[in-house]
């Protein structure tokens, strides 16, 4: 008889196939040259929904499912979840010592918005279309070599090729500030020095972009009493997800588990 490829796991005596570890598989993107390691994250993160949901079930909780969204509403598994984690997850209430040092450890972290004043030739590509991608690429490739060899030619060359209404202000975006545009393309701004060009094409969900940075203004470090509930919040945050952490290691520990190690 053939031995199957994976082990068959269990959790307490509930058995997780073998096609819902597979489906759960799509959700965990694997290294390349591990091709068990999605299977085994993926047969993990059921484990624990499996424990949290007999939990829930053995302390009697209805499912009461709540509108995520207009349209989209939980399942009722998602609902119990929920239920139980409100319920048995009590995280550390931040003291004022505790959130103090925060700030007084990173106070680089907490300025105001950074203002940019960027332009840029914009090839658009949908990432899902990876030939338009790569074609981008290639143009974007082909106009920073020209900027490189002729660097006053920016403006023109944006009205000449640009996919952004920017085109007709020679690329010009005009004043930005930390937030307004897509992440990727602002890391990009946040690497250049005022007046320096990209030294490659930027891409982002918009398709490829030549940058240059025309100015650039960092923000102040904000007083500790302007971002004081930012930080309180984030340290709630951070104690409630430590919490929940210990909470399903509690029900690890104490639940018979077979066919994957749960230690990692």
């Amino acid at each position: 008889m053939n031995k199957p490829l994976m082990p068959q796991v269990s959790v307490n005596g509930e058995v997780i196939s073998a096609a819902d570890i597979a489906a759960e598989a799509q959700n965990h993107n694997a290294p390349k040259g591990k091709p068990g390691w999605a299977w085994k994250h993926s047969a993990r993160a059921l484990v624990i929904r499996a424990l949290l949901l007999q939990e829930a079930r053995k302390r009697d909780l209805q499912p009461a499912p709540k509108e995520l969204e207009p349209g989209k509403v939980e399942t009722g598994d998602e609902s119990l979840i929920r239920l139980l984690l409100e319920m048995a997850v009590v995280p550390d209430r931040p003291s004022a010592a505790e959130v103090a040092k925060v700030y007084a450890g990173h106070p680089d972290r907490f300025r105001a918005p950074t203002l940019y004043e960027p332009s840029h030739i914009l090839f658009a590509a949908d990432p899902s279309d990876t030939e338009a991608r790569a074609a981008a690429y290639k143009k974007a490739e082909a106009a920073l070599v020209t900027l490189q060899k002729q660097p006053g030619a920016f403006a023109t060359l944006a009205r000449e090729v640009s996919d952004c209404p920017s085109k007709e202000n020679g690329g010009q975006l005009g004043q930005m500030v930390s937030g307004d545009t897509v992440p990727e393309f602002e890391r990009a701004m946040d690497v250049l020095e005022p007046g320096q060009l990209s030294p490659a094409p930027v891409p982002t969900r918009y398709g490829i972009h030549l940058l240059r940075l025309e100015a650039k203004a960092e923000g102040e470090v904000l007083p500790f009493e302007a971002v004081k509930d930012q930080i309180t919040e984030m340290v709630e945050k951070a104690n409630w997800a430590k919490a929940a952490r210990d909470f399903v290691e509690t029900l690890v520990r104490k639940a018979e588990i077979s066919g994957v190690d749960m230690a990692a």
